[in-house]
């Protein structure tokens, strides 16, 4: 295996080749070769940990519409047909969930519809549908049932194109529970009778079932104010898991069960769905090499887990061109994300791309170190990328180098591409956290961040240069889904401030939410955009 030009030693204070005079000091305060001139050091103290977003505007809620299939099972359980309900639920075992009807009506929309079916201690179903639940709002995301039925149920208006994951929390006593049918039912608790009802069947049918009414007094309002209701739904939350009848999962950034996938008939084509089994065609090639490995980082005080990739094969003089992905753990730790590589290089939509992913550690490091922090940046600069070049072929020239990451790591990677413009030329930001400042969430001398431009594209703003003066052009490849809140307008707004500064920048909205099912294809799509064809800088899709 060849080596790249040059070598580091991997210090942190090491000198980086090509680097601006000057290097870098690796500690929390120092600053990055090539940072342009002015950028702060150490902006964002390692202890100023963001509670998280501030509270944004999102997009209207979904439309719920009537499902054809529910609306003629509840008309035939009306009409005493016993075996509707076992014909019902043995159709949605055979099918999967959800169920997807057409609309008659608008051919551009789907009406899809969630299911769980309970027993007779479930009280009432949480459906956690990616950024279609108001968690401020839990009540308008609890299903229907059909009286008398196991049958619960939630049909949603979508767009065709839509793709996203969704969990489901069913109620069955203090704390919530997944029991289901067959199990041994639960003792019912002596607050049962105080709980909240589930609201009455979407079906408006005459003769559509509606779901029992519980005692008047436990109906959310005046004398039942609907926040005691959200204080009595927000346990549910954590027992929230995916559908039994979806085998389609995908891991979450917690520890657990993780989502459920479903993806309508005109979702655009992924090239790897991590939910799905991978499939490897006789002759297909070699894989690449896979390794896990923990150096010391002085930036960031601690080790920390590091995955590789390199692909199979012959790999070029000079090194390879090199993707930094960021969260590691979820990427390569819980979503294999290696078959994808091996998919994209084995088919020419790549070329042989070396990877560097180093782990998030848990939320809590995560959002300490994530966001605009130079330590993070000169650990990924000064110390990963020189640390790499003496056991890996990877590049030093900027135009081929990637870094990669969604939701705050699409911020931290959108920082590191203007603090170390010398050794990120590219990067791919899938749903960035553009409400992070230094300041964290909240007003700021008294108003709140969301009246002006984010603080992100407030930097790029006022840094075009470089330390030594020369011109800094980057490659942007962003992407932000429909659900986004927002999101969306930020995204936007920060691409106009990079196409203003001369910056090459590529956009896309998909029609989905902030989730690893959209940022799975996302990645292969960045990744093609920036490594794998030219690119004139103006290209948006998905709006």
């Amino acid at each position: 295996m060849k080596t790249s030009v040059g070598t580091s030693t991997g210090a942190a204070g090491g000198t980086l080749p090509g680097a601006a005079a000057g290097t870098a000091t690796g500690t929390a305060g120092g600053t990055v070769p090539g940072a342009p001139s002015g950028v702060p050091t150490g902006t964002g103290k390692a202890g100023d940990v963001p509670a998280g977003p501030p509270r944004t505007s999102r997009p209207a809620p979904a439309e719920t519409v009537d499902s054809p299939r529910i609306v003629a099972l509840a008309a035939s359980v009306a009409g005493g047909r016993d075996a509707a309900v076992r014909e019902f639920w043995a159709e949605a075992e055979a099918q999967g969930t959800p169920l997807v009807e057409p609309i008659p009506w608008d051919p551009e929309h789907r009406a899809v519809t969630f299911l769980w079916r309970g027993t007779e201690d479930t009280r009432r179903v949480l459906l956690l549908v990616n950024r279609l639940v108001d968690r401020s709002h839990l009540a308008g995301s609890l299903m229907r049932r059909i009286h008398g039925t196991d049958v619960w149920h939630l049909t949603y208006r979508l767009r065709s194109d839509h793709r996203g994951s969704y969990a489901i929390a069913p109620d069955t006593g203090s704390g919530g529970g997944r029991r289901r049918a067959g199990a041994a039912p639960a003792a019912t608790p002596a607050s049962a009778s105080t709980s909240a009802p589930a609201p009455t069947s979407a079906t408006t049918t005459t003769y559509a079932p509606v779901s029992a009414p519980g005692p008047a007094s436990t109906f959310a309002s005046e004398d039942s104010p609907a926040d005691d209701f959200q204080a009595r739904l927000l346990p549910l939350l954590a027992v929230a898991g995916p559908d039994p009848l979806n085998p389609r999962t995908v891991p979450g950034r917690r520890q657990g069960t993780g989502s459920s996938v479903f993806e309508l008939p005109d979702a655009p084509p992924q090239p790897w769905r991590p939910w799905e089994p991978a499939v490897r065609p006789a002759g297909s090639g070699g894989r690449g090499v896979v390794e896990r490995h923990r150096p010391t980082s002085a930036a960031l005080a601690a080790r920390r887990d590091v995955w590789t990739y390199v692909p199979p094969g012959p790999l070029p003089d000079g090194g390879a061109d090199t993707l930094v992905l960021l969260d590691g753990d979820m990427w390569f730790g819980r979503l294999g994300v290696q078959t994808l590589f091996d998919r994209l290089i084995r088919d020419g939509a790549l070329p042989p791309l070396v990877v560097l992913a180093p782990d998030a550690v848990d939320n809590a490091t995560r959002a300490r170190e994530f966001g605009g922090r130079q330590a993070y940046v000169n650990f990924l600069a000064a110390e990963l990328l020189p640390w790499a070049a003496a056991r890996l072929p990877v590049t030093f020239d900027p135009s081929r180098t990637v870094v990669a990451g969604e939701s705050l790591g699409g911020l931290t990677a959108l920082y590191a591409g203007l603090a170390a413009p010398r050794r990120f030329g590219k990067v791919l930001a899938q749903s960035p956290s553009l409400w992070w400042r230094p300041e964290g969430p909240g007003p700021v001398g008294g108003a709140d961040a969301a009246d002006g431009p984010s603080w992100l594209a407030r930097e790029y703003a006022d840094r075009t240069k470089h330390a030594d003066g020369g011109p800094h052009r980057l490659r942007a490849h962003l992407r932000v889904g429909r659900y986004e809140g927002d999101m969306r307008e930020r995204s936007r707004e920060l691409r106009d401030t990079l196409r203003g500064l001369g910056h090459s920048v590529a956009y896309t909205e998909y029609n989905g939410g902030h989730d690893y099912a959209c940022w799975a294809g996302g990645l292969a799509e960045g990744l093609v955009d920036l490594l794998g064809r030219a690119d004139d800088g103006t290209r948006d899709g998905g709006v």
